[in-house]
């Protein structure tokens, strides 16, 4: 198990990390969402010994960073944010060399290159320079070094930057099967890869933890409210207004009518479904119904609410 504890780390003046503490459980796919400059790079350089903290600690298991910083990169394997290649070098070369830096002995690279090449989807490439991948092998590459010594824990930082959609779909596959035997830290600013990916996720802005959870989680703590827009003909404002006294929570926020067609938005809280006593309703008044089209909060607004005073003075 990862813990942070009460973690703070400073750029000179500037906070970066401000007194955060969150746990990760074996196993787990952990999501670190926050907009550029939330403190999330920082958090996962302290995470694994590459910088030290200003105040508090990391403990992984029994050990903590600021005494045990060496042994715990062991049991770490780390993909930057700035894939950390050799572009002169083969793809056999460079793990190899990582290999070496890692204190893997000759018999245990060959078993392990073996599984790391068909795990990564590197077999076609292993014999080429890294300068002739494309940017989905580089990262697949990045991948490989960070899993070449089989870590217990996984920390990628903005690992589907810059890729096509297709390569993100590939590395999507990848990291959900790594994290069936690994536990698995993703940071990102992108919605649709935690989502698709994390089974958890942290959100963070200005160096500080704003929400903690499943996605599922963070809507209902959110409490936002659902939109239901009408589109109706043969019908008049007065009656259409009526609709809001159908169930207490129902509020009619916009109306209006064009061309013979009256628009209505209603909104009401998530917690209640009042479409039927509507469609009832319309039914009973004989208007003519050309949409009811429902939208629920999105992540995205949640995302856009705990983070709207961001800022770009943190790493």
């Amino acid at each position: 198990m990862i813990e942070v504890r009460n973690l703070v780390k400073h750029y000179g003046d500037v906070k970066a990390v401000d007194d955060i503490s969150f746990t990760v459980k074996n196993g787990e796919i952990l999501g670190f969402l926050g907009p550029n400059g939330a403190g999330k790079t920082t958090t996962l350089k302290v995470i694994t010994g590459y910088l030290s903290p200003t105040a508090g600690n990391v403990f992984v298991d029994d050990l903590n960073v600021l005494d045990d910083s060496m042994e715990i990169r062991k049991m770490i394997g780390y993909l930057p944010e700035m894939n950390p290649l050799y572009h002169d070098m083969q793809v056999y070369d460079f793990l190899e060399f990582v290999a070496r830096v890692r204190e893997i002995n000759k018999n245990q690279f060959r078993s392990r290159l073996n599984e790391v090449i068909a795990l990564c989807g590197l077999n076609g490439v292993v014999h080429k320079n890294i300068n002739e991948l494309s940017k989905g092998y580089c990262q697949r590459v990045g991948l490989a070094q960070a899993i070449i010594h089989d870590p217990e824990i996984l920390i990628l930082d903005e690992p589907t930057s810059g890729l096509d959609p297709n390569q993100i779909m590939e590395i999507r596959r990848l990291i959900k099967n790594l994290g069936k035997e690994k536990t698995v830290i993703i940071s990102s600013h992108i919605l649709q890869e935690m989502q698709a990916t994390a089974d958890r996720m942290i959100i963070i802005n200005r160096g500080r933890i704003v929400a903690d959870g499943t996605v599922d989680a963070l809507m209902s703590d959110f409490k936002g409210k659902t939109r239901l827009t009408l589109e109706l003909k043969n019908a008049d404002e007065a009656a259409v207004k009526k609709l809001q006294s159908l169930q207490e929570g129902v509020l009619l926020s916009q109306l209006q009518t064009k061309d013979g067609i009256l628009s209505a938005v209603l909104e009401y809280p998530s917690e209640i479904d009042p479409r039927e006593q509507i469609f009832r309703q319309i039914v009973k008044n004989k208007w003519m119904l050309l949409e009811m089209s429902r939208h629920k909060t999105s992540l995205e607004e949640v995302f856009r609410n705990l983070t709207i005073e961001g800022g770009d003075d943190a790493k």
